[in-house]
């Protein structure tokens, strides 16, 4: 028998149901985990992805043929099994399980095993293979609860206003900015949004999820009509002329990456909040464990050290060159 999943020069392909999962080239059916620009590309002929992804699919591919499923609902697919499962990610995020004569194998996309109030929490996948993410795949990484994190991004926030500053905190458009907003407090001021946040949050909050009220940024927007703003803007924002119109300001930068110094002092922000949609390193450890798999794939991030550490725990574990990206490298996203 094949193997039911292979690496190719276009994506993970399934010969059994001649689809792929997540690829990077055009092909003519793509099953999507999420809608994140890594792992959702434009030009396939067709695409299938959750139900609750689907409206940031559209949103950002624009007019694709586009067939949507309900997590757990299975699809026969060639000869192939198919069903979407929660990756706790983003919104819509699903993990692959992908089943060919009774052998089970899953791809995970991305995923997060802390429940963060947006996303459908992550659900381990049995499976005999699994192909894992290793975005933070060292010990160093290990987050803090949210709200931890909440109390410390909004003392800063109080602690700018005192200062008379706008703080401008950078995040990605897509998953980590809605995050965001459900930790801040819109008690001690009114939240601004650069277009790439709002347009987003616009398209989450018309399919129920629950987003507070924010306030788009517009050319002709003065600052002192929004006396104690917060801005949340994506990180390519950091350092432009757009920030020009907030007047003095202290950024942040939200992210995984802020766990390493280097990459603090690199982003040139004031001050570094350690927040990502990616698990950590005991996030990984136990959802692999939780699936039972005894043959491990390592995809984007730390696969070298990270695939090592998986064979020295007893698994077939070998790491997969893909063209994922990282959190780092999502900057659209």
């Amino acid at each position: 028998m094949s193997p039911v999943l292979i690496f190719t020069e276009r994506g993970i392909y399934c010969p059994a149901g001649d689809f792929y999962i997540d690829p990077w080239r055009p092909v003519d059916r793509a099953l999507i985990t999420h809608a994140h620009a890594d792992h959702a590309r434009p030009g396939h002929n067709r695409y299938l992805a959750t139900d609750i992804a689907a409206p940031v699919l559209r949103h950002r591919l624009g007019d694709i043929t586009l067939n949507t499923v309900r997590y757990g609902e299975t699809r026969t697919i060639g000869d192939a099994t198919v069903s979407f499962h929660p990756a706790g990610h983003v919104p819509g995020s699903a993990q692959i399980r992908v089943e060919v004569e009774g052998e089970v194998w899953c791809a995970s996309g991305d995923y997060k095993t802390a429940p963060d109030g947006l996303s459908t929490p992550f659900e381990p996948v049995r499976c005999h293979a699994f192909i894992t993410e290793s975005t933070f795949g060292l010990p160093v990484f290990r987050w803090r609860p949210d709200a931890d994190l909440a109390s410390e991004i909004n003392a800063w926030w109080q602690a700018a206003q005192e200062a008379g500053q706008t703080p401008v905190l950078g995040a990605y458009s897509f998953g980590k900015a809605q995050r965001l907003l459900t930790l801040l407090d819109s008690n001690i001021g009114p939240i601004l949004t650069h277009g790439a946040v709002e347009t987003t949050t616009q398209v989450m909050r018309v399919q129920g999820l629950p987003l507070p009220a924010t306030t788009h940024v517009t050319p002709e927007m003065k600052i002192k009509d929004h006396p104690g703003a917060l801005v949340l803007a994506p990180p390519s924002a950091l350092g432009s002329t757009w920030m020009g119109r907030f007047g003095t300001t202290t950024t942040a930068f939200a992210s995984g990456w802020m766990q390493l110094r280097g990459i603090r002092r690199r982003r040139a922000a004031d001050k570094g909040f350690v927040i990502s949609d990616h698990a950590d390193w005991d996030g990984l450890n136990s959802a692999i464990r939780d699936t039972g798999a005894e043959r491990v794939f390592v995809t984007h991030g730390y696969t070298d050290s990270f695939s090592r550490w998986l064979t020295d725990q007893g698994y077939d574990a070998a790491p997969v060159p893909t063209e994922f990206g990282g959190e780092e490298e999502e900057e659209d996203a």
